[in-house]
């Protein structure tokens, strides 16, 4: 992305930024339900997209998406150590640009045992090159118990600000159930999409009723629906309801469910990242939106 294409798409995010004033109170923003705090609806995930190693010239890329991100008033990246070089990469380009004050880095922890899962937390603080995460959580759910444990110890500690659990496999869905019944989290991250839209029923209604913020994760279906809609156009009522493409199509219906604090779409385009902001922008959808969205996707 040039210059004049940063500066192009930092103007309109500026302007979506002045439709919109309240950080806590637009449409683009949720609350944390633990501590009140606001949070964007749309943040960044870095699963294979931020897996680039040394490529310069795809790291300045990436660069470049953190910065849309923050220009269009989003915050949450969230990486894993299960994701190859994506922490080691995030942890660089967050120190090149100097926006660490405006992030909010979420990682997590996947491994058995209390002192290989401390060991591993400690590498993603080298990798991201920070003292402090917003939000550590238990990957895949992966000996729960005892993580759970040592994130709590350090959240006392300062060291990190949220807990939280993850899963990604729609089979996993009563073991999450379970989890969050039986846990005071401040987080929970699921699969939820038109493709995969399981978690709009029982698991996010149980997270607002337990205080959990929710984070729906592959809101693409790792990249599935927009390869299943390429080339079709979008029905002419999209427009109506603040719809400019697929990409938005598939995140409006996301976030017309008012439990779903954050939805993190990965993307390594600048361009798409702002494009994918403006989705929390505009009046949230009701249910007979939200229902016309998902009965025309169902036809497909």
């Amino acid at each position: 992305m040039t210059r004049r294409d940063f500066l192009r798409l930092s103007a309109g995010t500026a302007a979506l930024a002045t439709a919109f004033p309240g950080m806590a109170d637009s449409p683009a923003q949720a609350r944390i339900p633990s501590t009140g705090e606001p949070l964007a609806r749309v943040g960044l995930g870095t699963w294979r997209t931020f897996d680039v190693g040394a490529d310069a010239g795809r790291r300045a890329r990436l660069a470049d998406v953190l910065r849309a991100l923050v220009a269009g008033g989003g915050s949450v990246v969230d990486t894993s150590p299960m994701y190859g070089t994506s922490p080691a990469v995030l942890g660089d380009l967050v120190a090149e640009t100097g926006l660490r004050d405006r992030l909010f880095l979420a990682t997590k922890v996947w491994i058995s045992g209390d002192a290989r899962g401390r060991e591993q937390m400690d590498e993603q603080f080298r990798l991201l090159r920070t003292e402090r995460v917003e939000l550590m959580q238990v990957h895949n759910l992966v000996d729960w118990t005892t993580q759970l444990a040592t994130l709590r110890r350090w959240k006392e500690e300062g060291r990190i600000r949220h807990v939280g659990i993850t899963h990604y496999q729609r089979g996993a869905l009563p073991d999450v159930l379970r989890v969050v019944r039986a846990e005071r989290l401040d987080f929970v991250q699921y699969p939820l999409s038109l493709e995969e839209p399981a978690a709009a029923g029982e698991l996010v209604k149980l997270c607002a009723e337990r205080g959990a913020a929710f984070i729906a994760n592959r809101p693409f279906g790792e990249g599935g629906a927009l390869s299943r809609v390429r080339g079709i156009p979008l029905p002419p009522w999209a427009a109506e309801l603040g719809i400019r493409s697929w990409a938005q199509f598939l995140l409006k219906w996301i976030l017309a469910h008012p439990e779903v604090t954050c939805t993190i779409p990965g993307t390594g385009n600048p361009a798409h990242m702002t494009e994918n902001l403006a989705a929390a922008h505009g009046a949230p959808l009701d249910p007979a939106g939200r229902d016309r969205l998902a009965a025309h996707w169902r036809g497909l």
